[in-house]
């Protein structure tokens, strides 16, 4: 008899996230196994008792998925799962803490496609604004952005002290740069912007961050792209299905394009269930985080 295919999903939280289940199942596998409360000390026991308790091919049928909200300690607990893993007693495993590793992929994919396509240009070099960038969005967008060469500043929209804690720590973390600031103003806002190439909009749904008169202050911007698709949508005058249509409130910016959370979260959607099923398709074991989702996310768009 076959063994069925089976996914550990460890979060940290006191409660798995439903969205994530719904996209395990709908990646077809056979058994979903929800862990919530998961403290990085029991990563490797649990790992551990995944492995041996189904063989070198059950294993192979086997799967896991950390969640919750801190990315750093999402990426911890990745490097924990390849470090209790015993070959040939070996899996695969994604880490999508609030699913902001294959979220940030996709939006920085498809806007890295719209700067080249509408503007001739890469994200190396250009000056990039990530808005909600403290978030588990927010920054793993900006460490994308920061690792393919742009100039990258994470917003906090009432902490400065926050906004430069996380810069460092993250940048730090993941071996880039990245700058902090505190935008509580419509002014600070458009101070921004005057010398914004690409603005990322990260901020909780039905927030809206940057308003008409605000994006008139942009006076080099190329691409806006917000995920909220909860009204007010994050980038006024932006529709949820846009994607590279005229921001017709950047009058100062010509050519500046639009990026809606729909055209987004399609991607985001698409790849998330293409590495959740690609767990079960690897030969040696391929442990996935925002930076792997980013490749991944680069050739899907």
């Amino acid at each position: 008899m076959s063994k069925r295919s089976v996914l550990y999903m460890l979060d940290p939280m006191p409660h798995n996230s439903p969205f994530d289940i719904n996209m395990a199942v709908d990646a077809d596998f056979d058994v979903i196994i929800p862990l919530n409360n998961v403290r990085l000390e029991d990563v490797n026991g649990l790992t551990q008792d995944a492995i041996f308790s189904r063989g070198p091919e059950g294993v192979k049928k086997t799967g896991m998925f950390i969640g919750g909200r801190d990315i750093g300690l999402a990426v911890s607990m990745l490097e924990a799962t390849r470090k209790a893993m015993v070959p040939p007693f070996q899996f695969s495993v994604l880490a999508d803490p609030s699913g902001g590793f294959t979220t940030a992929a996709a939006l920085v994919a498809v806007v890295e496609k719209q700067l080249k396509e509408k503007h001739g240009l890469e994200l190396k070099g250009c000056n990039t604004v990530v808005f909600g960038g403290t978030g588990p969005v927010g920054i793993a967008t900006g460490v994308i952005a920061a690792l393919c060469g742009a100039e990258t500043t994470i917003v906090d929209h009432a902490s400065l002290d926050n906004a430069l804690e996380k810069a460092e720590t993250y940048g730090r973390l993941f071996e880039t740069r990245l700058e902090g600031t505190c935008a509580a103003s419509e002014a600070d806002k458009a101070h921004l912007l005057h010398k914004a190439d690409v603005v990322f909009c990260t901020a909780k749904a039905g927030v809206q961050v940057l308003k008409a008169s605000t994006l008139a202050e942009a006076y080099q911007l190329k691409v806006a792209a917000d995920v909220n698709a909860v009204p007010p949508l994050g980038i006024e005058g932006v529709k949820r299905s846009d994607l590279g249509v005229p921001l017709k409130h950047a009058i100062n910016s010509p050519g500046a394009v639009g990026i809606g959370a729909l055209a987004v979260g399609d991607y985001k959607y698409k790849l998330q269930q293409h590495l959740l099923r690609s767990l079960l398709k690897q030969e040696e074991p391929v442990f996935y985080d925002f930076r792997e989702a980013f490749k991944i996310a680069r050739t899907m768009v």
